[in-house]
């Protein structure tokens, strides 16, 4: 399997930051990244994380700004 083979899915994950991307699903997602319970190929999870990302700032600057 690889990140281009049309076959392999990923997960969607998410940092601590708020910040998303995808991973395939047959190696382990890596430290500081989360599975955020969608699933699907490559397209798919793409598609997911434009709908569901709608602020592309870090979640620390997004709080400073609401803060000042």
């Amino acid at each position: 399997m690889s990140w281009d083979h049309p076959d392999t899915r990923f997960h969607v994950v998410r940092n601590d930051e708020g910040q998303y991307s995808i991973w395939p699903d047959y190696k382990p997602v890596p430290a500081g990244w989360a599975s955020v319970g969608f699933q699907g190929s490559r397209d798919e999870c793409l598609a997911h994380i434009e709908t569901v990302w709608t602020d592309m700032r870090p979640l620390s600057l997004q709080r400073a700004l609401a803060g000042a």
